[in-house]
């Protein structure tokens, strides 16, 4: 869990040579491995943008020196990649450049520990001398097989905890028994590597020591963004008029402070490409505007977008019938229901509430009368003073007196001058010896809104008499197999528990316990988002993978135990609901249907029909089309009439524009279209619709440019029928648009 203020944070990467080569079944170099942990943390800071969080990277084993220690002996091969301090997306890809595995394996991942504590120690230390609020952490990710000097660890211990420094050293490869990795054949050099990286994190007061494994796996589970405590209300707590009536009123001096705060996904901006003005100047900005468009600086082809808003009214005497007006010009207006009133400026000065900053108790309520969906937004906390003593005595008999009588309070509060008044409900809290009042905001009449619904467990007829028993209501039966099936799948007991290790059996005993506890569900919709930036973050081209394991799946479905264990109720509950599997609804399933008999068991359809094949007319197409489509029994039946209809279209389209326009042509389309979409047979216009156009490319008849009717086309949607608009359809959503356009050479109507 991260705190909020300062961070100081360095990188140590091994890049030897050996980081190169895989292992133990990878397909990707020890290196790339290691650094997805790396770059998930600096991507993280990176979108947390704050100037405040520092983040160095230095490179052990590396082909050159450059470091502050570098011409000391034993400090060689050690170069800083990038100094501590504030990192962008320029950082990034120069980093992404330089991390490569070298050419060499000298380099002391111990000396590169020193150097960065150095580096720590300049940077957060302020000018008299003392250590300034940072929090400060140093990360090595080492596969271990470099030569390290493991002598002399004490002083850099001591010097670690003296700065109040957190290592962490992250191996690959490395032992680790709880997490169950452990390399057979480890080099003799690597082991005393790791044990030596492990005695010098074990010296220190805040140190973690852990395989790549396990560091990768602990992505999975989201940071909580801490918010810093700030005071929402400061002043006095009444009940009664202490102004007016001292008497028979008391005050205490609080202060009110957010306890709980709604999390957001991360909110997108909208770009457009910034257009050149020919001397290397983005249009429409002068050179000050984009030096300090700092939203800009990691994409210079970029520019935000910009919005103008504009008012118009209707006016029958201008051209266009709309008027414009200013701002200014313009009454409020609120919605009521779903009608707009208009309110003047003069109208709202009268209604509006004169409200004066106050905190005060109103009533009191006992707690199991009150019903917990009335609760209406965030908690705060309300305490006394921290240097008042009076006031604490106060608000603590206060507190007291709510907790023994069981009971809330209610209160207003306007938290400033002028402000609207918010109802809450107080309820007292005692955690970590801190006494308070935990509110939360309480609706106003005009906020609730009451709906009835028919009950659940019994028929009311028209006639007002009650039924027990009926089709719509479940019987006995029904209703055990379902309580029996609900308490089979409960999952407040599944989880287990890690109570400690069996010496004499060798195995981790385990105790029942709650398998999804609450402060571990986590929100897809922030944590997910926040997942996806850092991965096109660090690898642009890369998409972005589903989550297939970790946290956000392991609550997306109950666990495999669980459902065989639950297998036989559900079973029952099947046969006590008499479920039925649902036939897979037929493709076409107009055609073939059972024909309606009308009472007098005349079919007037097959008295008229003759036998013979029916042709439509292209005086008389689409009731002919639709009338034969209703009549049909065979897919060969559906795509004779459309041929049909594709040969009048053609034949309408060549024909003069005085005999058929272009709106009844398109109207001949639309119908073949609608109706291949209700019969489910979309391929059957989709070859329909791709040979006309060939049609219209060769067509050299009375009506102009061909091009003009296919735009026409294409503002009526008459295109290729894709997935998304009928599942059964093969054709995907960029094919049907790209087969929307002609050429580069449409007609443009932006002139």
């Amino acid at each position: 869990m991260s705190e909020p203020g300062k961070e100081a944070t360095i990188y140590i990467v091994d890049v030897g040579e050996t980081t190169g080569d895989c292992h133990n079944g990878r397909t990707e170099s020890d290196l790339d491995y290691g650094m997805q942990y790396v770059w998930d943390k600096i991507a993280t800071t990176l979108a947390a943008s704050k100037t405040t969080l520092a983040t160095g990277v230095i490179a052990v084993r590396s082909d050159e020196t450059a470091n502050p220690m570098g011409s000391e002996e034993g400090y060689e091969n050690i170069a800083v990649l990038k100094e501590l301090g504030p990192i962008h997306m320029t950082h990034l890809a120069g980093l992404q450049n330089k991390i490569k595995p070298s050419s060499t394996d000298f380099g002391d991942a111990i000396s590169a520990i020193v150097v960065a504590l150095e580096i720590i120690a300049k940077f957060t230390t302020l000018k008299t001398g003392k250590l300034g609020k940072f929090r400060r952490k140093i990360v090595l990710l080492t596969d271990g097989q470099g030569h390290m000097d493991g002598s002399g660890l004490e002083p850099i211990a001591a010097r670690i905890n003296e700065l109040e420094v957190e290592l962490v050293v992250v191996g690959t490869d490395f032992d680790d028994s709880e997490f169950g990795v452990k390399e057979e054949d480890k080099t003799t050099n690597k082991r005393n590597n790791e044990a030596t990286l492990k005695a010098l994190v074990e010296s220190c007061t805040k140190g973690l020591f852990a395989t790549t494994a396990e560091a990768l796996e602990s992505r999975s589970t989201p940071e909580v963004k801490v918010s810093k405590p700030y005071k929402s209300f400061a002043g006095r707590l009444s009940l009664g008029d202490y102004k007016y009536h001292p008497d028979t009123a008391l005050y205490i001096d609080v202060q009110r402070y957010f306890r709980t705060k709604q999390a957001k996904p991360v909110g997108a901006s909208s770009f457009v490409t910034r257009s050149d003005t020919g001397n290397g100047q983005p249009s429409g900005q002068s050179s000050h505007t984009v030096a300090d468009d700092t939203e800009m600086t990691d994409a210079p082809d970029l520019s935000a977008v910009r919005n103008t808003f504009g008012y118009q009214v209707n006016d029958p005497t201008l051209p266009g019938g709309k008027r414009d007006v200013a701002r200014e010009e313009l009454a409020k207006g609120y919605l009521y229901g779903s009608t707009a009133v208009a309110i003047s400026e003069s109208e709202e000065n009268v209604a509006k509430l004169d409200t004066f900053e106050s905190f005060e108790i109103i009533g009191f309520i006992p707690s199991d009368k009150y019903e917990r969906y009335l609760n209406f937004g965030e908690c705060n906390i309300t305490v006394a003073q921290s240097v008042n003593d009076k006031a604490k005595l106060a608000l603590s008999s206060l507190i007291h007196a709510l907790h023994e009588l069981e009971s809330y309070a209610v209160a207003r509060l306007v938290s400033k001058d002028g402000k609207q008044p918010q109802l809450l409900l107080m309820a007292p809290t005692f955690e970590n010896d801190m006494e308070g009042l935990l509110d939360v905001p309480l609706p106003f009449a005009e906020d609730i809104r009451v709906y009835r619904f028919p009950p659940l467990d019994r028929v009311i007829t028209t006639s007002g008499a009650t039924m027990k028993k009926h089709r719509n209501l479940p019987n006995e039966d029904l209703t055990k197999a379902m309580s029996d099936y609900v308490d089979s799948m409960d999952i407040s007991s599944f989880g287990k528990n890690d109570e400690g290790y069996n010496i004499n059996l060798a195995v981790y005993t385990y105790e029942s316990t709650e398998y999804m506890p609450i402060e571990d569900t986590w929100s897809p919709a922030i944590h997910r988002t926040n997942q996806a930036i850092r991965t096109r973050a660090v690898e642009p081209s890369k998409p972005v993978e589903e989550a297939k394991d970790g946290i956000f799946m392991q609550w997306s479905q109950p666990p495999d135990d669980l459902v065989k264990k639950a297998a036989p109720a559900l079973q029952k509950l099947v046969k006590a609901a008499d479920v039925k599997q649902v036939a897979k609804k037929a493709k076409g399933r107009r055609y073939g249907a059972e024909k309606i008999i009308p009472l007098s068991g005349l079919d007037v359809n097959s008295l008229l029909d003759s036998g013979k094949p029916r042709k439509i007319t292209i005086g008389n197409s689409i009731p002919e089309f639709k009338d034969l489509l209703r009549n049909t029994a065979s897919q060969g039946d559906i795509s004779n009439a459309v041929d049909q209809m594709a040969k009048i279209v053609r034949e309408m389209f060549i024909a003069p524009e005085k005999d058929f326009s272009h709106g009844r042509v398109l109207e001949n389309i639309r119908v073949i279209r609608s109706e291949m979409i209700e019969l489910e047979m979309p391929e059957i216009y989709n070859s329909f619709i791709q040979d006309f156009k060939k049609t219209l490319a060769t067509s050299k008849g009375p009506r102009g440019d061909p091009k003009e009717f296919w735009y026409m086309m294409k503002k009526a949607r008459l295109g290729l029928i894709d997935k998304v608009e009928l599942e059964h359809s093969e054709i995907p959503k960029e094919e049907a648009a790209e087969f929307l356009t002609w050429s580069s050479e449409l007609p443009s109507r932006a002139k």
